[in-house]
C-alpha cells in the first residue's frame, strides 16, 4: 500500500496500529462535513427560525453519518482503482486494507439508519419521502449494481444531489413545521444555482482523474467527453449558477430589498470557481492530472467563499430582514 494511505501492509500484518475508529474518521472525509451540514443547518433556521431537535439531530446526521455513508460505500467499491490514483490515500480520499471494509459498510450503515429513523418519525411522511431520495442517491453513486458514477453526466447530476440534497431536505422539513408555501421563486432559484454549481465541481474534480479512472476501465463525464470540454462544461455550469442567483434576485422584487441586494452580491461567487478553472481551458488529456492544482485550490476556496456567503447571510439577516 502506498505511504499516505491510512495503513501499510506492516501495520496490517502486525495486527493493525490504527484503530478502527480512526479509520472510520478518515473514510468520512472530515474536510467535508460542513459541505453537506451546512447547507440543512441553514435552509433549515432561515425558513423556521427555531433550534429544536430536528435541527441537532438533522444537522448531525449530515456531519458525519452522512459522510461516512457516502464516501464510505465508494472507498470500498472504488478500492481497485483507488489503488492507482496517486491522490487517495489522503484528505481527498481514504484507502483502506480490505480487513476493513466490513466494518466500514457496518458503521455506515448503523450510524445512518438510525438517526434517519429519528427524522422520518419526527417530520412529515413527504420530507421522509425526500430523504429517502436523498439517501438512495448516495447509494447510488458507488454501490455495485447501480454506480451512477459511471454514468456519463448522472455522475455529475447524482454527486449534486448529495450536496443539495440536504438543503432540500430542509426545505420539505420546514413546510411540515410552518405550514404554508416556503418554496418561494427566490429559494428555488438558489436551490439550482447550487445544483449548477455542485455539477460543475464535480465535473471538474473528474478531469483530475481521466487517466486513473480509463486504466481502470471506469467511465465518467471527463473520460467520455474528455479533459478540455469537461473544463469548458465545468466553467459554463459555474456561469449558469451565477445567472440563477441573479434570476432569483429579480425573483426576489422590490418588496424585497435585502434579498435581491444579497443574492446580486452572492451571484459573484460562482464566477471565482469559473475564474479558477479557467486555466485548463484546453486542457489535454494526457495534462489532465495538472488540474490538480486547480482542484486543491477548490477545496480551500470553498472555506474563504462559505466564509464571505455565511458573513452576507449573518449580516442581511440581522440588520436588513
Amino acid at each position: 500500500m502506498r505511504p499516505g494511505s491510512v495503513e501499510s501492509p506492516a501495520s496490517a500484518k502486525e495486527g493493525g496500529s490504527v484503530k478502527t475508529l480512526s479509520v472510520l474518521l478518515s473514510t468520512s472525509r472530515p474536510l467535508s462535513w460542513i459541505n453537506t451540514a451546512y447547507p440543512f443547518a441553514v435552509v433549515y433556521w432561515l425558513l423556521t427560525r427555531q433550534i429544536d431537535a430536528t435541527l441537532v439531530v438533522g444537522t448531525l446526521f449530515f456531519l458525519i453519518p452522512y459522510n461516512l455513508m457516502m464516501y464510505g460505500i465508494n472507498d470500498v467499491f472504488d478500492y481497485e482503482s483507488d489503488l492507482r490514483n496517486p491522490r487517495k490515500g489522503g484528505v481527498e480520499g481514504a484507502l483502506v486494507g480490505r480487513h476493513h471494509h466490513r466494518s466500514i459498510l457496518w458503521a455506515a450503515g448503523i450510524s445512518t439508519a438510525i438517526p434517519a429513523l429519528a427524522l422520518v418519525l419526527m417530520n412529515s411522511w413527504f420530507s421522509s419521502v425526500v430523504l429517502v431520495i436523498v439517501l438512495f442517491a448516495v447509494y447510488a453513486y458507488s454501490a455495485p449494481g447501480l454506480r451512477f458514477k459511471e454514468v456519463p453526466f448522472l455522475d455529475s447530476a447524482t454527486s449534486a444531489t448529495h450536496f443539495v440534497g440536504p438543503a432540500v431536505y430542509a426545505v420539505a422539513v420546514a413546510a411540515g413545521r410552518v405550514g404554508g408555501e416556503v418554496l418561494t421563486a427566490p429559494l428555488a432559484a438558489i436551490l439550482v444555482a447550487f445544483f449548477a454549481w455542485s455539477m460543475a465541481s464535480q465535473a471538474f474534480g473528474a478531469v483530475q482523474d481521466i487517466v486513473p479512472d480509463r486504466e481502470a476501465g471506469l467511465a465518467s463525464i471527463a473520460t467520455v467527453i474528455g479533459a478540455r470540454w469537461t473544463v469548458r462544461v465545468a466553467a459554463i455550469g459555474y456561469v449558469l449558477a451565477s445567472v440563477c442567483l441573479l434570476l432569483g434576485a429579480l425573483l426576489a422584487g422590490e418588496e424585497a430589498p435585502a434579498l435581491r441586494g444579497a443574492l446580486t452580491i452572492a451571484s459573484i461567487a460562482p464566477l471565482v470557481y469559473a475564474l479558477s478553472v479557467s486555466p485548463w481551458w484546453s486542457v489535454s488529456d494526457a495534462e489532465s492530472e495538472t488540474s490538480h492544482a486547480g482542484w486543491s485550490r477548490f477545496l480551500w476556496l470553498n472555506y474563504v467563499v462559505g466564509f464571505a456567503l455565511s458573513m452576507l447571510i449573518i449580516v442581511t439577516v440581522r440588520y436588513f430582514s
